[in-house]
Formats: C-alpha cells, sequence, structure tokens
C-alpha cells in the first residue's frame, strides 16, 4: 500500500500542501473509534456521525496519501454494520441517536471500496471488506420497487417509509455500478445488482415522477449528473436549467433555492458534476470561486450567508474538506480514483434502458431526447 503523502494540487489555486492541512483538518475530527463526524463540538453541540459522509471523508484521506486513519475509518465502519447490511442514520459520540437505515448509506460502502482499491491495489483489503458490501447492497436492494427507485430509508420497526429521494437514487445508481465492478474483480458476479442498476439509472434518468419533489435543494439538480445515470446532452441540458437558481456569480452553488446560502460541499459536487459532463471550464472555474471558503488552517466553512455577509452554519465541516479534496482530485485527474465520476472499470457511466420496460412502462428512452414509447 502506497505510503508517500500525495495530496492533489490544481494549478493556481490549490497546491498539495493546501490540500494534505484541509486532510489533517478531518483527521483532527476523527473519534478514537475510527468514525468521522461531521464536526467537531460546535457552541456544545457534539457533531453526529453517518455513513456516507463518513466514506467519503476516508476516501478523501485516500487521496491525501493519509492511509492510516483511513483505514481506521473503514474499519470502524464494517465493525459497526447491523445484521441486515444497514448503519443506523446517525450517531452522537458514539450513541445511536436515529436508528432507520438509509439505503443510500448502505450503499456507499461500495463506492468507498472500489476507490479504496483504485487507489491502493489492496486487494486483500476489498476481499476482507466484501462481505460488508455485500450486506449492503441487499439491505439497499430490499428497498428497491418495481419500477426501479429505492426507497430512502427503513424505520427502526422494519417498515420502509413510502417515498424515494432523487439524489438519494442517484448515489446509489453510482454505488451499483461499484458494487458489480468489485463482484467481477472478486471473482463473485452479481447479475442480479447490474439489472438492478439499469433500471434504477433508467428510473432516474426518465421517470421524476417516481421522487418526492425535494426541487428546491440543489442536490436533487445536479446529482443525476454525479452519480452517472445522466450524461450527453441531457446532461448539459440539465445543469443548464438551473444554474442562474443556484449557481451565485463569485460565490458558489446554493444548497436550496430560497436560500441566501452558498456551500462549499455543493459547490464542489459541482464541479465533479460538471467535469464529469465535460464542462472542464467552468469546473474549474467554480473550484476556484469556492476558496473563498477556506480557513488559514486548511479547512472549509460550511457555508456562507451572503445577504448577512457571515459564516453559515458556522462549523467547518469534514465532509466539506472531504468535497474538496475529491473535486481537486478530479479536477488534476492524475489519481487512480480521479475517474470515479465518470467510468467504472473501464465502462463509461451513464443511462442505462430499463432492465424490466414493463415495470416503469416505456419500451425506449434516447438519452439525447428522451421519448417514451408505451407499451
Amino acid at each position: 500500500m502506497p505510503s508517500e503523502l500525495s495530496a492533489p494540487s490544481v494549478s493556481g489555486v490549490v497546491t498539495s500542501e493546501e490540500m494534505l492541512a484541509t486532510a489533517h483538518s478531518i483527521v483532527a475530527q476523527q473519534e478514537e473509534s475510527g468514525a468521522i463526524p461531521w464536526f467537531t463540538p460546535l457552541e456544545g453541540v457534539p457533531g453526529h456521525v453517518d455513513a456516507w459522509n463518513h466514506i467519503e471523508a476516508a476516501m478523501a484521506l485516500t487521496v491525501a496519501g493519509l492511509h492510516e486513519p483511513a483505514r481506521r475509518a473503514y474499519e470502524w465502519l464494517r465493525s459497526v454494520q447491523r445484521p441486515d447490511g444497514s448503519w443506523p442514520a446517525k450517531w452522537v459520540l458514539g450513541e445511536v441517536t436515529e436508528p432507520g437505515g438509509e439505503s443510500n448509506h448502505a450503499a456507499y460502502v461500495a463506492v468507498g471500496v472500489w476507490h479504496e482499491l483504485l487507489m491502493t491495489d489492496d486487494d486483500a483489503f476489498a476481499r476482507a471488506m466484501w462481505p460488508t458490501v455485500r450486506r449492503a447492497i441487499d439491505f439497499t436492494l430490499g428497498l428497491q420497487t418495481r419500477r426501479g427507485e429505492v426507497i430512502w430509508i427503513r424505520h427502526e420497526n422494519g417498515e420502509p417509509s413510502d417515498h424515494a429521494l432523487l439524489t438519494g437514487c442517484s448515489s446509489i445508481y453510482q454505488s451499483l455500478r461499484c458494487a458489480v465492478a468489485l463482484a467481477e474483480q472478486l471473482g463473485e458476479p452479481q447479475p442480479d445488482w447490474e439489472l438492478a442498476a439499469d433500471q434504477l439509472g433508467h428510473v432516474v434518468a426518465a421517470h421524476p415522477e417516481a421522487f418526492a419533489d425535494k426541487s428546491r435543494w440543489s442536490m436533487d439538480w445536479y446529482y443525476p449528473v454525479l452519480g452517472g445515470a445522466v450524461r450527453g446532452r441531457a446532461a448539459a441540458e440539465r445543469l443548464a436549467s438551473e444554474w442562474d437558481t443556484f449557481v451565485v456569480d463569485g460565490l458558489g452553488c446554493r444548497c436550496v433555492s430560497d436560500q441566501p446560502w452558498v456551500t462549499a460541499a455543493e459547490s464542489c459536487e459541482l464541479v465533479m458534476a460538471l467535469d464529469a459532463a465535460g464542462d472542464h471550464r467552468r469546473a474549474l472555474e467554480l473550484f476556484r470561486t469556492i476558496q473563498h471558503l477556506r480557513h488559514e488552517d486548511g479547512s472549509y466553512w460550511t457555508g456562507w450567508q451572503f445577504e448577512n455577509k457571515r459564516h453559515f452554519p458556522g462549523d467547518r465541516s469534514t465532509y466539506t474538506a472531504a468535497a474538496v479534496i475529491l473535486a481537486a482530485d478530479v479536477l488534476e485527474g492524475t489519481s487512480p480514483g480521479a475517474s470515479l465520476f465518470k467510468e467504472i472499470a473501464g465502462r463509461p457511466l451513464g443511462p442505462s434502458e430499463a432492465a424490466d420496460p414493463d415495470a416503469c412502462g416505456c419500451t425506449l428512452i434516447s438519452v439525447a431526447n428522451p421519448i417514451r414509447t408505451r407499451l
């Protein structure tokens, strides 16, 4: 496993040393157990942990060359997985505070493990994590409807919620593609997972009616592109359609459309979505813009309320630092994991035809010009 520190840089924007400092700001908040909370205690309120953001932080640590804390993060995640394959939605100081299991939280371990394998070429690590990934994907697909969307949470009493989320399902699409690649790499192919991914990707790209309306959130705008289900002209049109709604010139991307608040994490995810869609120029410009949220110690403020002209909500978060590091890696484009949002195991991410057209009521979808033909 590589031992040298090799944090990414972006010419004229951030140096490798600056990104390494950002990674160390994540490690500074890692708990003794290996868990990575959103932030250190803020005004007496401790930061919470969830599996998705924890994994994103671990990925960023690996990108920066901080392998030991990254591996502690994965070992903690493995050790606290529940028998059904899920993780609680939230912990605070090691105590479960929200026990429901979210589907995209569970699925994302496949992205983390695949990314770690790409970055370190450590087959033994991937094999050790395989049972964890397999249980997590089985849990996730236990929440997939016949049409193809994945319900967002299974509550503590075992009952699923009554709706799916576009952002979560877009992330799950990428997770399933990583899980399929990992299974093939380890000699345990899972064709049912691939069919599930095909159906989900089609629904994300072509069936907005399958999802609860969260359109005020910028993530619902760009995540279908970031997760890989939307590409080509459809991606360009989608990003153009709400650009003026969510992007504030000189400041970054809003978290929600109706609040004067830009956030570094959403901005950097949008950077990666733009790059995946082939718009490297705007991706670089946006990454440069968001540097106004960098703190002198290398961490990043979560957001900026531009009417009140103050940092909001007032914390410097690990998931924000992680998003910055991952975006820098994507823009630099030189690490083995930098193409994670473009292709998986040599296969470009992109829309897929429905594995079961009867389930969603259509037989054909053109990526460039979605036209549904009823059966």
